[in-house]
């Protein structure tokens, strides 16, 4: 018997030695002599020598000069501690709000006077009619459809030592309104200290009737000398939330409406949250806004820098397998850092 059991305690020594020292060591030997710099984690570095990020993981990128990577279904989006999927159903109403979102402020007209041209600009001036569906209140019919965007406008979470713009709108909207609060805690008697975010929905109704045509948007102010930037929320009738909340309700009242198609991966996320490439095709219908901004920003002719950077784009995509397999992607971070090599930093 204890013959066996030594036998045992050797077996064990010796398996946890191959496999949890020299297997790791020799792994760790291969890796950092032969592959260092894909197991160190694949990170670059920018102009200015210090780290920016890693080709294998993407984050953000919100200005116009940059190619952006596919959207996050994650919480805190590209946060690589929470990786996840949005695990909705083709048929989740969620998921259909949330690409249409995407899609306001980007797609165009396919054929018609208007051919080529963005729907943006008709979905504002439907918009500022305020009237859905033969009833007006268009904010508050949108609030209504939209539970959860509207409450998620506000914010989930309250701190009032740390309240974000729209919740201290809220806050300041509940002083004017006691009636509309007062109704919420007499129809919710189970909630007698409502949050922002439950409040979302009573708040959308009530500034649709004082604000028809109009939503609540962030808009930043710059002080006289040019350095301090300030974010409040105030009523607009154009911009961007405008574009992209209303454009699915502007497509229910126009459904015969042709419009163009976007690469998918435009408006759906990855698996993971955090894919860090975009198809060429992705990049290519992003391509006219970033050489755009660039010639901005450099004061030249948008028709000879566009060629530039197209010619960057397809230098920098490959395909699966040496192009055996898929189609060709290119990764956003190394894209984005060849701008900034080439152009210097956006202004």
């Amino acid at each position: 018997m204890f013959k066996m059991i030594g036998k045992s305690l050797w077996l064990l020594v010796f398996s946890v030695v191959i496999c949890c020292v020299i297997y790791p060591l020799v792994m760790l030997a291969i890796g950092q002599t032969l592959f260092p710099f894909q197991a160190n984690g694949s990170i670059v570095n920018g102009p200015d020598g210090k780290p920016v990020g890693s080709l294998l993981i993407a984050q953000p990128f919100t200005k116009d000069e940059y190619f952006q990577p596919r959207p996050s279904a994650i919480s805190t989006p590209y946060d690589a501690t929470s990786s996840s999927s949005s695990a909705l159903a083709v048929s989740n109403y969620a998921l259909r709000f949330r690409v249409a979102q995407a899609l306001g402020p980007i797609v165009t007209y396919k054929s018609g006077a208007k051919k080529g041209q963005p729907v943006a600009p008709d979905i504002e001036a439907w918009f500022q009619k305020d009237t859905f569906q033969k009833q007006p209140g268009i904010v508050g019919q949108w609030a209504d459809a939209h539970n959860g965007s509207a409450q998620g406008w506000v914010g989930t979470t309250f701190d009032a030592k740390n309240v974000t713009p729209p919740q201290q709108y809220v806050l300041d909207w509940e002083k004017t309104h006691a009636a509309d609060v007062a109704q919420f805690k007499k129809d919710n008697p189970d909630n007698s200290d409502p949050s922002p975010s439950d409040l979302a929905i009573v708040f959308f109704k009530s500034f649709s009737k004082d604000n028809p045509g109009k939503f609540p948007s962030s808009v930043t102010h710059t002080s006289p000398d040019g350095k301090t930037t300030t974010t409040a929320i105030e009523p607009v009738k154009e911009g961007s939330d405008i574009q992209s909340n209303f454009f699915d309700m502007w497509l229910n009242e126009n459904p015969t409406v042709e419009l163009n198609d976007v690469p998918g991966d435009l408006v759906t996320t990855s698996g993971s949250g955090l894919d860090p490439h975009i198809t060429l095709d992705n990049a290519m219908f992003q391509l006219d806004r970033v050489a755009g901004a660039w010639a901005k920003d450099l004061k030249r002719d948008p028709a000879r820098v566009r060629p530039e950077v197209e010619q960057m784009l397809k230098e920098k995509s490959s395909a699966p397998l040496g192009g055996l397999v898929g189609e060709p992607i290119v990764n956003v971070l190394d894209i984005n850092l060849a701008l900034t090599n080439k152009y210097g930093k956006p202004q």
